[in-house]
Parts: structure tokens; sequence; C-alpha cells
């Protein structure tokens, strides 16, 4: 069954891909099913990094430059070491699929707040599929701790 959802989502991804022809295995619609299943990223190398420097145009934790985890534990394990302004932790809760990422996979947006706090209602884009990075850097409004170097 989730191979079932990954081939949907890929098919999707694919369709964008063919816009952009410097992503996902020139369309191929295994290399791309075989990336998302083992939590790596569509794009990967240069085009990964062309990706990156246009993503930093625009707002970190934004719908063009989501915040890359490795998988969903870390996601959770990244809005867990964000702080609001009284330096607590916020509540986050996963709002579903937001489409393809700037990176050729699929994202996810999560609803963050800080009760009480500053900032009170805040939108962040992930994207789930860069296996074994662990991101440092906090998304705008909110401070962040621990965590391991990225790659």
């Amino acid at each position: 069954m989730l191979r079932l959802h990954v081939a949907l989502a890929a098919s999707a991804l694919l369709a964008g891909c063919a816009a952009s022809p410097d992503r996902a295995a020139e369309g191929d619609l295994d290399a791309v099913l075989d990336a998302m299943m083992s939590g790596r990223s569509v794009v990967s190398g240069k085009a990964l990094d062309k990706a990156l420097e246009q993503a930093a145009a625009h707002p970190f934790g934004s719908r063009e430059n989501p915040v890359r985890a490795a998988g969903p534990a870390g996601q959770r394990e990244y809005l867990s070491r964000l702080r609001c302004a009284d330096l607590k932790a916020p509540q986050f809760e996963r709002g579903g699929s937001a489409g393809a990422s700037p990176y050729g996979n699929m994202m996810d947006v999560y609803q963050v707040n800080c009760p009480g706090s500053e900032p009170a209602d805040a939108r962040v884009f992930m994207d789930m599929y860069h296996a074994g990075h662990v991101e440092r850097r906090p998304v705008p409004g909110f401070g962040i701790v621990g965590g391991q170097p990225s790659d």
C-alpha cells in the first residue's frame, strides 16, 4: 500500500519534472520511487546545489525554500528543537502534503504555534527526503537548540 501511495506521489512529481529536465533521473519513475522509498532526494549532486542556491532567495521554511529533514522523525526532531520567543518549544501539527518541493520531492506543511508567545502562528514547509541531513538553522521568528552538523 505504501508503494502505491509513493507511486502516485512520484507520478505527480514526474509531471512537474517534465518541465524541469535537470530533475529526477530524467523522468524515470523507478528511479524516483527508489529515491523516495529510501528517503533520498530525487534531486542530487549539482542539480541539488543549484536548487539550494535558488531556494536561498526565499524565506527559510517557505514553500520555495522548505526545511530539509531525514524522514518523518527528522521533521519532528527539527520542529521539537525550535524555540518560541519565551524559549519554550512550540506546538506543531502536520497539515498534510503540500505538493512538490524545489528539490523534486513531496513536501509537507506543518502548523507551528507558540501559545502566549511569538510567533503566535506559523506555517513551516518541510522536505523529508534528505537522508542524514540535520538542519541547524531556525525558520524566521524562532530560535533553535541542539542538533548535529548538517551534511
